[in-house]
């Protein structure tokens, strides 16, 4: 079922909350208008997909009026779509809010506020999250960590030495393979570890004059 937005209800963007409280100003077939006075600023949305959660304050909130004075909420009715808080002041006084008349600056920044006030996301979007960081977990936590980008495909002798290397505090080894048997790439394996895990920042290449180009072109192709 679409969602019905009216001119005068109040909703909160959910990605940028610190543009305060905002008012629907019309609804144009698919597009939705949208003044934030708070920051004078208006986005347009498409109406399906509008990025909005409503902004509805339930009995035992405390609401604060664009004048600045502050209720605390003891009932709401629904007229005709817009919502009419009823409650009292500090001082006891009844008093009658429309949601028209809400402050602009209110915002939800803290999670329970935004739990309280519904600003709740999408749990597809929550079990992206959850999967992206169980899986960042497992890489960081695997042998093979930092040793898996190369664009070449190591060989399972470059990956045993590289590994073994790698994590060493601070390595010191002579890599004495053969010829074409692939040095080069090893040691690249092993800075590359070593800068992932933090314990270098900075590496210094020492070679021969004619090997710059070699090692150049092997450091970025691969």
């Amino acid at each position: 079922m679409a969602q019905q937005y009216l001119p005068g209800q109040r909703w909160i963007s959910d990605s940028e909350a610190e543009l305060g409280l905002g008012t629907v100003l019309m609804q144009d077939g698919r597009m939705l208008t949208v003044l934030y006075p708070a920051t004078g600023e208006t986005r347009q949305y498409a109406a399906r997909s509008a990025p909005l959660t409503r902004v509805r304050f339930v009995p035992g909130d405390e609401v604060t009026h664009f004048e600045g004075w502050k209720m605390t909420v003891r009932e709401v009715d629904d007229v005709d779509g817009l919502l009419v808080y009823h409650g009292l002041t500090a001082q006891n006084e009844a008093r009658t809010l429309p949601e028209t008349q809400l402050s602009n600056f209110i915002q939800f920044r803290l999670a329970s506020d935004r739990l309280f006030a519904g600003q709740i996301d999408p749990l597809n979007w929550f079990k992206l999250r959850y999967h992206t960081l169980e899986n960042q977990s497992k890489q960081l936590t695997s042998s093979l960590w930092g040793l898996g980008g190369v664009r070449a495909q190591p060989i399972a002798h470059q990956l045993h030495i590289a590994r073994e290397v790698a994590d060493r505090i601070a390595p010191r080894v002579l890599l004495a393979d053969e010829v074409g048997l692939g040095k080069t790439i090893e040691a690249g394996l092993v800075i590359h570890r070593q800068l992932l895990s933090g314990r270098a920042k900075r590496v210094l290449i020492l070679v021969p004059e004619n090997l710059q180009h070699q090692w150049l072109v092997e450091m970025r192709r691969r």
